[in-house]
């Protein structure tokens, strides 16, 4: 992607819609205090921190990857340090709407959030797996949002970092709830995906594609679902209660197991079969699940 300037500080988003920052580290907006200077071409941006949107209202399209975004009334979109934002089809009226929760990185040194925000995957999905909220939840998000907008704009002193991340911390616990929701409320399509993950899989390990590619990845299955792998990581595992990663080596001991039966195959072909570039892999990976080496396997069956 050409052209792509750099937000390194949390201000390099606030003035681009005229915000004053109080604070260098974090910062929570109303969007609709602020005003858009319209840009003729689309422009992408590369994000140096964390952003928070709860978005409203419609007329601004987002493109991550290959797919375009509109945002609806009551939706929040994550985005983490490093991500580049494609963002076009702005109109000349544009009024932005919305609020915008902001965090540097350098916010978190030496808290418990910063030791723990790898937890927070959603960081990590893409638009079209944004959280959508209900009216009584988007309430308790705007009240959170508050309250760290009052703590910042009262100075700040020596408890002012500690309350701020932790109002932060709050917040994405409250989203790791809404997440929960939403996959429920998605089952029947989460469903869908897994029975085709696990239609795939097989077919992955059978149709000679391990030997060729290597042993199956969660990337690979959650591409061809057109999802990211945190979002296609963690449906799988609030569904089935098993990580994708569990779910792909469980499939290729069952079937390393048939065919460990087959006398004319030797250990080091099944290994290849399945994908393994090193034999001794497999018969680490077969003893922890089994218990046996596939050679003992053989033997006792």
């Amino acid at each position: 992607m050409s052209n792509i300037k750099d937000l390194i500080r949390v201000d390099d988003y606030c003035s681009k819609f005229n915000l004053s920052t109080l604070h260098p580290l974090v910062s929570v907006h109303d969007l609709s205090e602020g005003t858009w200077t319209y840009v003729q071409q689309a422009e992408a941006v590369r994000y140096h921190f964390y952003g928070v949107f709860l978005k409203q209202g419609e007329g601004c399209t987002l493109t991550y990857g290959r797919q375009n975004y509109d945002y609806q009334d009551g939706t929040l979109v994550f985005l983490s340090p490093g991500q580049v934002v494609n963002v076009g089809h702005i109109d000349k009226d544009f009024k932005p709407l919305g609020h915008a929760l902001l965090f540097h990185p350098d916010l978190l040194w030496s808290t418990n959030l910063g030791r723990t925000m790898s937890d927070y995957s959603f960081f990590s999905y893409q638009f079209h797996e944004a959280l959508h909220i209900s009216q009584k939840e988007r309430r308790l998000v705007l009240d959170l949002f508050e309250k760290i907008r009052t703590e910042l704009s009262q100075g700040i002193d020596k408890h002012s970092k500690d309350l701020v991340v932790a109002n932060i911390e709050l917040f994405l616990k409250y989203c790791v709830r809404f997440y929960d929701r939403q996959f429920i409320t998605r089952e029947r399509e989460n469903l869908n995906i897994i029975q085709r993950f696990e239609a795939s899989l097989n077919s992955y390990i059978q149709s000679g594609k391990a030997r060729e590619l290597g042993t199956p990845q969660v990337s690979y299955f959650a591409e061809e679902q057109h999802l990211s792998p945190n979002y296609f990581g963690d449906l799988i595992k609030k569904e089935t209660g098993k990580s994708a990663n569990e779910h792909i080596q469980d499939t290729l001991i069952q079937i390393a197991k048939h065919k460990i039966f087959d006398p004319d195959k030797s250990l080091s072909e099944i290994a290849y079969d399945l994908g393994f570039k090193y034999p001794q892999h497999f018969t680490r990976l077969f003893k922890k699940k089994v218990g046996y080496t596939p050679q003992e396997y053989r033997m006792m069956n």
